[in-house]
């Protein structure tokens, strides 16, 4: 029987990219998907064919460097997310009240969508495009407090009271608000990476179905080098935290010389004049298409999102890891324990540094043998059809 699945995402590109296949294969099995987010993030949404709820949500700028989470971007953060609640549950409880969908698939960020499905009376399922977290692994206190406290995650008393205020929230709507990070995890949990990558992967049971990421079209969008001939390195520190243009001229000074052809995003906020004359071997651009990319790559320094560390064992490409913020931190230690690559310190790298890591890590045979190994894993991890068997599974 076909089922009728709502979905809601933030509008940001790390989190609804990873939905956007399973969104398709749902689609092609004859299923109706409606998706509720933010303007921001609405045309890959509807590129997909699903019907789209565009929702009152705009992730508030909270500067470009990321790593430091002081009271002011505590206190912007958590008004956003109150305020998400209040401004979007309306919106959904209008458009479904009188018919529900059969499930509501939300990602973590949006606890409106556990909320929507708690006050309907129908299933909830979690899109995890991050590290997972149970009973026995805390993701708040066993993965930010270990890997990323000494670049200032936000203090337990800060989550406390957003939490708080969530809580507040939802019992205005006569629901529970969910933990906003940690808490207690769904009935079923779709999380966009392989279990191996997976921090305590053996403390996760049933509930969780790791089906590694999903790239969907994004794999098959054109890219060809300039200079086949010279090895490729890949630069980017993703769409949210990117506004680093003295991080850039460092690549310039670290890469303009030697063997490599540079292909460097540089997000859309910066001003190109501020990262000064490019060499002729550098390809500067506001995006790229990355999964393209990588399929050329030789090396890939990146700011250790998950979407773009996931596409770099997709790839098979070696990461050298520069982190924005503390998940990217994360990441990034797990990716050099797993013998994936290395990380450095964004804030204090040299050129010199940077060159030495990526030429070093490029060619190292052991991180090649992990990579391989691990590339073959992810693809094994059943992607989009392996959530959507789980889904349906789910719902019945």
């Amino acid at each position: 029987m076909k089922k009728h699945f709502l979905f809601t995402s933030v509008p940001a590109f790390g989190h609804v990219n990873p939905t956007l296949a399973l969104v398709t294969e749902l689609l092609d099995r004859g299923h109706r998907v409606t998706y509720a987010v933010g303007t921001d993030a609405i045309e890959p949404v509807r590129a997909t064919g699903a019907e789209v709820i565009e929702l009152p949500t705009k992730i508030p700028e909270v500067g470009g460097r990321g790593q430091h989470f002081t009271p002011e971007r505590m206190r912007t953060m958590a008004e956003f997310f109150v305020d998400d609640v209040r401004k979007c549950l309306p919106v959904l409880l209008a458009h479904f009240s009188d018919a529900p969908p059969d499930a509501v698939c939300s990602d973590g960020m949006t606890t409106y969508g556990r909320m929507l499905a708690e006050k309907l009376g129908i299933p909830a399922i979690a899109l995890v495009p991050n590290f997972a977290g149970n009973e026995k692994f805390d993701l708040r206190t066993a993965v930010m407090a270990e890997h990323a406290q000494a670049v200032g995650f936000p203090p337990p008393e800060a989550l406390h009271q957003l939490e708080s205020e969530l809580s507040e929230l939802g019992a205005e709507f006569g629901v529970e608000a969910p933990s906003f990070i940690g808490g207690a995890p769904a009935a079923l949990n779709l999380v966009f990476l392989p279990e191996e990558f997976q921090l305590e992967h053996e403390t996760f049971d049933e509930r969780f179905r790791f089906i590694g990421p999903l790239l969907g079209d994004r794999a098959n969008e054109p890219y060809s080098p300039a200079d086949p001939q010279r090895p490729l390195l890949f630069i980017s520190l993703g769409t949210a935290f990117n506004e680093r243009p003295e991080f850039y001229r460092l690549c310039i000074e670290a890469f303009a010389d030697g063997p490599w052809q540079v292909a460097m995003s540089v997000g859309s906020r910066i001003d190109l004049a501020d990262i000064g004359e490019i060499p002729p071997t550098f390809d500067v651009r506001r995006s790229f298409p990355q999964p393209a990319v990588l399929r050329h790559a030789e090396a890939f320094v990146s700011h250790a999102g998950m979407n773009s560390t996931m596409e770099s064992l997709h790839a098979g490409v070696p990461l050298i890891a520069v982190p924005q913020m503390p998940e990217q931190s994360a990441n990034a230690a797990r990716a050099e324990e797993l013998g994936l690559g290395t990380a450095l310190d964004s804030e204090t790298v040299t050129a010199a540094e940077l060159r030495e890591a990526v030429d070093r890590v490029a060619v190292d045979p052991s991180v090649r043998t992990n990579l391989a190994r691990l590339r073959d894993v992810v693809r094994s991890s059943g992607g989009a059809p392996a959530g959507a068997d789980a889904i349906e599974a789910f719902v019945g």
